[in-house]
């Protein structure tokens, strides 16, 4: 799969989950969607031809430097988690 098939899969993923998520699963999943988006944005920024397994690397360093940072309590994390897992599949 390309990069940019693979972005739009991903935020057609994140749109559906407006139809069918519980509260906690749409706030993980804006919260997820924010560091998916800003890795695809630096990706475009400096031009990078990442493949989907690098991007998802990238939103895998902006997580864990997040949850390092304590943004999300547990149970948040579970969530995030669990939805990241759903988007990674998609590549």
């Amino acid at each position: 799969m390309s990069f940019q098939d693979y972005v739009t899969a991903a935020q057609k993923f994140f749109d559906d989950l407006v139809d069918k998520a519980n509260d906690d699963e749409l706030f993980a999943g804006g919260y997820l969607r924010g560091h998916f988006d800003l890795a695809v944005g630096y990706a475009q920024v400096e031009g990078e031809d990442l493949s989907p397994h690098e991007l998802n690397e990238n939103v895998e360093k902006s997580l864990v430097k997040a949850y390092r940072n304590g943004e999300l309590t547990d149970a948040d994390k579970t969530h995030v988690v669990s939805i990241w897992e759903q988007i990674k599949a998609l590549s």
